[in-house]
């Protein structure tokens, strides 16, 4: 057997990790998507007066936008199609899901039909015994938007620098994504309230090089480099959580709801204006609030 030389040992080990039922070289375990800085504070909310029953049928994606690539076509989505699952996610954490009880219409169809299924065994089993189902949940508030903007190359750039051989560069580019969503009255057909929010998306490349004449006839040549994507369907979900806390700061400004703790809800208002640098209510002539109590119905 011909003897291997140290130099090809890492390459050896390289493809021995690549043979089937061996381990992979770069695989990781799987794990709960961590919260960013904005979902820590969705969750952190003081609690409000009283649960607000809220609905929810979709958060599609209105861009029409696909991925950018400037050398071929690509036709993937620029951002995720599953917005609805961030904005259900968001709403149950919200004040560690003490502010809203959400109802998923998203698959409205399927609830009925199991709903008619469950009916009509009852009935062929149990005859005149059958017991009926309980009422489906139904609220005050709908909650409509949806994914309306993306952006891509609003701003790219770069610099470097080589000398003796010897360099390095890097190159940027920025995105941005860009939620609507509003609160919508079930008995009215008014709009409560609408937000705005969006996510500038980084992409970021850095590499470094060198070429060096080690001897007369020998060049010797590295390179090295890493890119940092950030990932869009992330980006999507932090402005997914900063909409729904802006809906519960501007519906608390509007007298729409309300914390339990009026002087807590009061700082976090503050805290909200200060930051968001938004204009007080109080220059700015609205009419009267709807009273909360209208907006709630009565549970079943």
């Amino acid at each position: 057997m011909r003897r291997v030389t140290w130099a090809l040992l890492p390459l050896v080990l390289l493809l021995g990790g690549c043979q089937p039922g061996a381990p992979e070289l770069f695989e990781q375990a799987p794990k709960v998507t961590p919260a960013s800085a904005t979902g820590v504070n969705l969750e952190l909310l003081a609690p409000p007066r009283a649960k607000i029953d809220i609905a929810v049928y979709s958060f599609p994606d209105l861009t029409g936008k696909n991925e950018p690539n400037d050398n071929v076509a690509v036709f993937s989505r620029a951002v995720t199609q599953g917005g609805l699952g961030y904005l259900v996610d968001s709403l149950q954490r919200a004040g560690n899901g003490k502010w809203f009880t959400v109802i998923d219409r998203g698959n409205l169809n399927d609830l009925l039909q199991e709903r008619q299924l469950i009916r009509q065994t009852r009935i062929e089993f149990d005859k005149d015994a059958a017991k009926p189902l309980p009422p489906i949940r139904f609220a005050g508030l709908l909650l409509q938007g949806g994914i309306i903007g993306f952006d891509s190359n609003i701003v790219t750039g770069g610099a470097g620098a080589n000398f003796l051989g010897i360099g390095a560069n890097g190159q940027y580019r920025q995105d941005v994504v860009t939620v609507a969503l509003r609160v919508v009255s079930v008995q009215s057909g008014e709009v409560l309230n609408s937000v705005t929010t969006s996510k500038t998306i980084y992409s970021v490349a850095l590499t470094a090089n060198t070429y060096r004449f080690v001897a007369v006839d020998k060049l010797l040549q590295v390179e090295a480099g890493v890119t940092r994507n950030e990932p869009t369907q992330m980006a999507v979900r932090q402005a997914i959580d900063l909409a729904v806390y802006a809906t519960i700061m501007e519906g608390t400004r509007k007298h729409v709801w309300g914390f339990a703790n009026e002087a807590a809800g009061a700082k976090l208002i503050a805290d909200y204006l200060d930051r968001d640098k938004v204009e007080p209510l109080s220059t700015l002539n609205l009419p009267p609030a709807i009273p909360v109590s209208t907006l709630q119905v009565p549970k079943s």
